[in-house]
């Protein structure tokens, strides 16, 4: 196939350009117009106290559990909690495959791992236990959690092929891309060191195709089962990582630079969202280095594009690559290395072209599927290099389809050191553009992974060094974004964690803002099998809480339970403290003779 050059400006405005579905609408509902003034909360009107919520209080954090079914859950996660059952447990589940054959095999863990962590089998089986939480305050996030059980060297030849472009697989070309950016044999299975999240190797078009008619089912069965329901999606199961890599090393390349030329001003150090360039510095140096001349920088920067102040953040500086497609030729960014200026473009055959424009279709037909059966759709954060173009593959879908509410939810790492960056920019965004803030709040899936690349690979680790430095990022990121949600009624979060103090810590914010449950703004996510003392107290005390409910045939989700045995290890401290309220919930049942307890 013939090559033709293009550039990633007109990559990006193929981007902004391409239909996100099959529908002819260039958007879904009324747009509110750039730089609409956020949506004030309507005047208050009397409403029932907010109550106390009780994590200690085992009888009404357990109602809706029979008592057979809290023995399991302290079976199952006391053996999670074994160092050495752990270490063997692929050995083990073999064994016991091979010795009890499949069906008393699925039997025993139906009554064991996948009935702790697993919904059921198909849309129908996980009906009802869909009903049961929502009866007692708690939602449901639907994930089909089936995976490819590829080998190690499977899933690394998978990866090494479909993160290259095509010229670099033939030799005829050598990627430019910083090492970060490129795949590398070394991390090539994505799943190794993975206990949070499903992992997809996309090897075709149509394996992507498979991946998105799986999206909409859960969708369907999200919309189904509950009224206000979320799914979830990934978008390395949309499209191929070569693009992801990319995109995502020319956006990070076009930040680094901003950063660079605020530095040569004298604003380094400043948080991302105030750090503000002077506009005629900056035509001064884009002279001297030679990028452009007086003459072609002159509309560039003028006060209909920029306004009057004379200065430009960072959300201008990225709109450089939106719309001006005149800049093609100019989009450069300096090599720290060399010293020299580098175009910032690659060459693409019309099918890799063609791959990219389908997977933004992809995520448009996902999200009007998501409209119209009231479901919320949540993006995935994934790997690093993935995650800047993720995030701006999302940020696009929710301009088009965050106008009346939040429909799609992006999802930010607080465990990254830029991850407040990224969450005031993207706050600061909807607000002059006018649409719906959707975020959700993780600490992150990687980490054990992303420390290893880097240091196998040579970059700076991305990480922030320790737990508790991750924690103070994410009650920043929260706080921030709370504060949003008191002047803008059409924001929202999902506070997605485990961990009971940074629950304690939201619903003190909450109350101390003035932020109601019946407001619906403020929504908390745990997994299924996995601190029900969380879930169910909040959702019985009225606020908005989910369980991520993972569906799918029994082998085929062993991938997925292999992870949850990995992650109770993680988390011992908070899974100990699950241990003895269900020790004492069983006791308590026991001595008062409720032993068979039925829901009601």
């Amino acid at each position: 196939m013939g090559l033709r050059r293009a550039s990633w400006v007109q990559l990006y405005a193929l981007c902004r350009r391409a239909p996100l579905s099959t529908a002819p609408a260039a958007r879904e509902q009324p747009a509110a117009g750039p730089g609409a003034e956020p949506v004030c909360r309507p005047a208050e009107t009397a409403r029932p106290p907010v109550p106390a919520v009780d994590f200690g209080n085992t009888q009404e954090a357990y109602r809706s559990r029979r008592s057979w079914e809290l023995a399991r859950s302290l079976l199952v996660l006391s053996l999670c909690a074994s160092p050495a059952l752990l270490a063997r447990h692929e050995q083990l589940l073999r064994l016991a495959r091979k010795l009890l054959g499949q069906r008393l095999f699925n039997t025993l863990m139906k009554m064991t791992f996948y009935g702790q962590f697993v919904a059921g089998e198909d849309q129908e089986s996980i009906r009802p236990l869909i009903q049961r939480n929502k009866a007692f305050g708690v939602g449901s996030i639907l994930d089909y959690g089936v995976e490819e059980d590829l080998t190690p060297e499977e899933a690394e030849r998978t990866e090494m092929e479909f993160c290259s472009s095509a010229l670099e697989r033939d030799g005829r070309g050598v990627s430019k891309r910083e090492n970060q950016f490129q795949a590398h044999r070394a991390s090539g299975d994505r799943r190794d060191g993975v206990t949070r999240a499903r992992t997809y190797f996309c090897a075709s078009e149509a394996k992507c195709d498979s991946h998105m008619e799986t999206f909409l089912r859960c969708i369907e069965a999200s919309g189904g089962a509950s009224e206000d329901g979320f799914s979830a999606i990934k978008l390395t199961a949309l499209g191929r990582p070569q693009f992801l890599l990319q995109f995502s090393d020319v956006l990070t390349k076009w930040r680094r630079f901003f950063h660079h030329v605020a530095a040569e001003q004298g604003k380094a150090g400043l948080a991302a969202v105030d750090t503000k360039l002077e506009v005629a510095a900056l035509q001064e140096s884009v002279v001297k280095m030679g990028i452009a001349s007086r003459a072609e920088i002159e509309d560039w920067f003028t006060a209909e594009t920029l306004g009057e102040s004379g200065t430009l953040d960072l959300l201008d500086w990225c709109s450089l690559i939106d719309s001006r497609t005149e800049l093609s030729r100019h989009l450069v960014v300096p090599n720290m290395q060399t010293g020299r200026l580098e175009p910032v473009l690659s060459q693409f055959t019309e099918e890799e072209e063609r791959q990219m424009t389908r997977m933004l279709q992809r995520m448009g037909v996902l999200a009007k599927k998501a409209s119209q059966v009231g479901v919320r759709l949540m993006v995935d954060a994934e790997q690093t290099y993935f995650q800047p173009a993720i995030s701006r593959l999302t940020l696009e879908t929710q301009r088009r389809f965050n106008v009346e509410r939040p429909l799609v939810f992006n999802t930010f790492q607080c465990y990254l050191r830029d991850a407040y960056d990224n969450v005031t920019l993207d706050v600061e965004l909807a607000r002059r553009e006018g649409w719906c803030f959707g975020a959700k709040l993780v600490r992150g899936a990687y980490m054990a992974q992303e420390r290893a690349r880097a240091l196998e690979v040579g970059y700076e680790d991305p990480i922030n060094p320790t737990y508790e430095a991750t924690s103070a990022v994410y009650h920043r990121c929260l706080d921030y974004v709370l504060e949003e949600l008191k002047h803008n009624a059409r924001a929202a979060v999902m506070v997605a964690s485990h961990n009971e103090g940074t629950v304690r810590f939201t619903l003190r914010r909450m109350e101390e803002l003035g932020l109601h449950p019946a407001d619906r703004q403020v929504y908390f996510g745990q997994l299924l099998g996995m601190c029900d003392q969380i879930s169910f107290p909040l959702g019985q005390a009225g606020f908005p809480v989910y369980k991520y409910v993972p569906y799918g045939p029994v082998m085929e989700v062993l991938p997925y339970l292999s992870r949850r045995a990995l992650e109770n290890s993680g988390v011992m401290k908070g899974a100990q403290r699950e241990r003895q309220l269900l020790w004492q919930e069983l006791k308590r049942r026991l001595c008062t003779g409720s032993l068979f307890h039925q829901p009601a």
